[in-house]
């Protein structure tokens, strides 16, 4: 179930929603506002480590019981 973000063309804030299906996007409102004036934008996603790095497999993912954290 993906979490897109969105920016509406309104108000101009920005807001997550979660999309169980993809033609229910037409049907998402501006947590903010209500409107249905909105865009679907390109979220930030994760970045790699520099080359050369050594980290553990799955560390950054917080699935791993290697990763430092309990």
């Amino acid at each position: 179930m993906p979490i897109y973000e969105f920016k509406c063309d309104d108000c101009g804030k920005t807001f997550e929603s979660l999309v169980l299906i993809a033609s229910a996007v037409d049907s998402i409102r501006c947590k903010h506002c209500n409107s249905s004036n909105i865009k679907k934008i390109l979220s930030a996603t994760s970045s790699q480590p520099a080359k050369g790095t050594t980290i553990p497999a799955g560390a950054l993912s917080g699935c791993s019981s290697r990763s430092g954290f309990s």
